[in-house]
């Protein structure tokens, strides 16, 4: 049943692959490339250096977005978790940015910053830091009385609370977090290359468009995020199986 259980995601793509071929070979206008012109579109861009070339710029842009979104986010989120006078005073003005897309900022972010690398990291930055920032906010909020009074019976000052108390309690909230701003960061970077940027996945997926209608490449461009972005999120998945950040779930 195991063995069954692993076999099926890849027989699920098996089975999309093969409709795909179908659906193109009786089809009179090719609307869309074969998966085998797909392939030869991403061993072109190996053999000519782009493959690595774009695939580092994305990745490049994403981890010092994403990385300087979670420095500042957690502790100013559980700074503002931890006072609450700091969350009533901020939190009105988080919950009116939160819900404006990062995509909104790139008039602004190419006027700042120019078309490059710091325009699409500013943008990742805006991405990640917002929901970061409210979930370590409110998992402070969740956390048992109980836990904060015993501490405090043990006669724990405030930086040991925090750093026995509230930090493992959150952290399995954190991670959770953390997985689903890393994909948010990495749907905003492709979303960025497209409009303020000259290389990375994105700018491939308009150039490849613009440069003589090559939709192998563009569909080559649309696998390679898929397959990146699912590389990435396994990465974050094992982080929540860590037992040490599973403190916070064995009260129940």
């Amino acid at each position: 049943m195991r063995a069954w259980a692993k076999a099926l995601p890849w027989a699920f793509v098996a089975l999309l692959i093969l409709t795909w071929q179908m659906a193109i070979s009786h089809q009179p206008a090719a609307i869309l490339p074969t998966p085998w012109a797909v392939v030869l579109g991403i061993q072109e861009l190996a053999v000519k250096g782009l493959l690595l070339k774009y695939v580092v710029a994305s990745l490049f842009r994403v981890t010092w977005g994403y990385v300087l979104a979670a420095v500042l986010a957690i502790p100013f989120g559980l700074f503002l978790g931890w006072h609450r006078r700091g969350q009533v005073a901020l939190n009105p003005l988080l919950q009116i940015l939160r819900p404006i897309s990062a995509l909104a900022w790139i008039p602004l972010a190419i006027l700042w910053f120019g078309v490059g690398d710091l325009a699409s990291i500013f943008l990742i930055f805006l991405a990640s830091f917002l929901p970061i920032t409210v979930t370590a906010m409110n998992a402070v909020g969740s956390i048992s009385s109980n836990h904060l009074n015993v501490g405090r019976n043990f006669g724990l000052s405030e930086t040991q609370l925090v750093l026995k108390v509230l930090f493992p309690a959150v952290m399995p909230q954190l991670v959770v977090s953390l997985r689903i701003a890393l994909g948010i960061a990495w749907l905003v970077v492709v979303a960025a290359e497209m409009i303020a940027a000259t290389s990375g996945l994105g700018f491939l997926i308009v150039d490849a468009r613009n440069a003589g209608n090559r939709y192998d490449l563009v569909v080559a461009g649309m696998v390679l995020i898929g397959l990146i972005g699912l590389l990435l999120d396994i990465m974050m998945r094992k982080l929540e199986h860590l037992s040490f950040l599973r403190w916070a779930h064995r009260e129940e």
